[in-house]
Parts: structure tokens; C-alpha cells; sequence
């Protein structure tokens, strides 16, 4: 018999993510169907949000087994309650690295504003004549720093990152990450998706090695394109939360990221688009059903 979620302490909530003690070694990872852009939770959730990025990441914990994982059981491992079944994995308690460990192989988004003021991202000197979505000479490593609720990510220089880290660990994370990034990108090329960046998390375990965690290669911390309709210059069709965040910035929403308020509630055909671009990132990138995942449908 399966536990319930009460039997848990809860111990945080995220964004989109709520997390629970199962023992003094792991820990309960429940994915909600929250969305989250620009720093901000919104309404409404997005129906199946957090089962399809459970399905996306642990499709690419598979796919990339022999890189140290944080899971410590199976999607249906018995410790996980009938109520989240499907969208929460059991994983070992980590000592989190404070970063975010970001790879680009694309300019767009933050980074393209950087780029556009400075020439550069993250301290990354890139050529001149790039526009949006220009593909990169070589994808390049851009950590930023964690944000509370409400506060922004900021960008940093690896300099920056590895003063706090120390160069060593920085190093490896910086090359870790666009190991992941080269090998994830190229696989979604074989689908017919490019991977234009992706933000990835990692910490120590008890013996102190570095392992990836969190999320992994989801349309939450990824940008994908689908490849046949990439056109450089302008901004793609993207099977991300890209969708909300440019109907967020449209003249339809009415709403300025910079003016500090909370966004405006998503229309109902917001969250349908942006729910079937999610499945469709998934059965793209998979090969396989979302209605036969876990929990779907019940």
C-alpha cells in the first residue's frame, strides 16, 4: 500500500516544484502543473504539466545513464503516493551548487540583450553580425544565480562563478554541462528539434561527487525549435514556455515584465497551445505515448 502525501514533511516549494522528506537520505520531488515566466508563478496551471516534464526528464536520465543522477528509485518506486504518481520521483538529498549551469548553442533570449549591449554573454566574447536565434560558433557555458520567488536569475561571468566556487569545481561543472548540452542537442537534431540552450542544476552527494539533479532537458529549463521551420533572425515557433512568454509581452496581454506587477491570468486557449506543445515536445523527443506515462488520465 502506497503512502500518502500527508505522511511527507513538506519541507519547500518552488516555482513549480514541492519537496518532502522520505528518510535522512532522500527525498520526495513532486512536480506540479504551475508555470512559471519572467520570474513570476502564474495562473492557471497548465492540465499534465508536471507528469510531462517528469516523462521528458527521466526519458533523459535514461538516455544519459552513464552521467551521475540524483534519482534514487523508479517512476513507480512504491514510496511515492497514488495522489502524485506519475509526476514525483524519490531522489538523494544533495548539497546543491548555488548556480545555474546554463549552455548555449543559440543566441536569443537574456542572452541576445546581452549581447546586443556588450557583444558579449556572461563575459563570452562572441562575433559581430549575430541576430536572433543565430547559431553559435560553439555552443558557450553562461551560469547565472539562483532567484527566490519574484527576484530574477542574474547572468554571470565563469570568473565570477569560479570565485565562489573555486576554479576546479567550476571547471568541471562549465565542462559537465556542455558535455550534457552537445549530446542532448545532438540527439533532438536526430528528431528533428533543435535544443537551443538548456539550464541545468547539480550538487554533492555524501561522498561528495558531482551529480546532475533537478530537472533535466525539459521544455521548462530548454528552448526547442523545431528544426524545418528555424529561420535566423526572427523568433521561432518553439515547443517551450516560450508560447506564454510571448503572449505575456503581446499587446494582447496588456502586461510590462518590467513594471514589476504580477502578470495577467493566461486565457484558456494560452493554456491548451501551451499544453499540447509540451506533449508534442515529449512524444517528439521520446518516441513514445504520453497517455500510456503514469497517472495520466486518472
Amino acid at each position: 500500500m502506497r503512502p500518502e502525501l500527508s505522511d511527507y514533511t513538506h519541507l519547500s516549494g518552488g516555482k513549480v516544484r514541492e519537496i518532502y522528506e522520505v528518510d535522512d537520505k532522500t527525498l520526495l520531488m513532486v512536480a506540479t502543473d504551475r508555470i512559471s515566466a519572467y520570474d513570476y508563478s502564474l495562473e492557471p496551471a497548465i492540465p499534465d504539466k508536471g507528469r510531462i516534464l517528469t516523462a521528458t526528464a527521466m526519458f533523459f536520465f535514461e538516455l544519459l545513464e552513464d552521467i551521475p543522477n540524483h534519482l534514487a528509485g523508479p517512476i513507480d518506486d512504491p514510496r511515492i503516493p497514488e495522489e502524485v504518481l506519475g509526476r514525483a520521483i524519490v531522489v538523494q538529498k544533495l548539497d546543491m551548487v548555488p548556480f545555474e549551469c546554463v549552455a548555449r548553442g543559440y543566441l536569443t533570449g537574456s542572452g541576445k540583450k546581452e549581447y546586443d549591449a556588450a557583444g558579449m554573454v556572461c563575459g563570452v566574447k562572441l562575433p559581430e553580425g549575430l541576430t536572433e536565434a543565430s547559431k553559435l560558433p560553439e555552443p558557450i557555458f553562461t551560469p547565472a544565480t539562483k532567484a527566490e520567488q519574484g527576484d530574477h536569475d542574474i547572468n554571470v561571468t565563469f570568473e565570477q562563478m569560479a570565485g565562489k566556487l573555486g576554479a576546479e569545481l567550476a571547471g568541471e561543472l562549465r565542462d559537465r554541462t556542455l558535455e550534457i548540452y552537445s549530446r542532448a542537442a545532438e540527439y533532438a537534431a536526430s528528431r528533428g528539434i533543435i535544443l537551443a540552450d538548456t539550464k541545468l542544476e547539480f550538487g554533492r552527494d555524501a561522498e561528495g561527487n558531482i551529480v546532475l539533479a533537478d530537472e533535466v532537458l525539459t521544455p521548462d529549463s530548454s528552448r526547442y525549435w523545431p528544426a524545418d521551420e528555424y529561420e535566423e533572425g526572427k523568433t521561432q515557433p518553439s515547443f517551450d514556455k516560450q508560447y506564454v512568454r510571448d503572449w505575456l509581452t503581446s499587446p494582447k496581454s496588456g502586461w510590462d515584465p518590467d513594471e514589476g506587477t504580477q502578470p495577467p491570468e493566461l486565457p484558456g486557449s494560452v493554456v491548451e497551445a501551451t499544453r499540447e506543445r509540451y506533449i508534442e515536445a515529449y512524444e517528439r523527443l521520446s518516441g513514445r505515448r504520453f497517455a500510456d506515462w503514469p497517472g495520466v488520465g486518472a
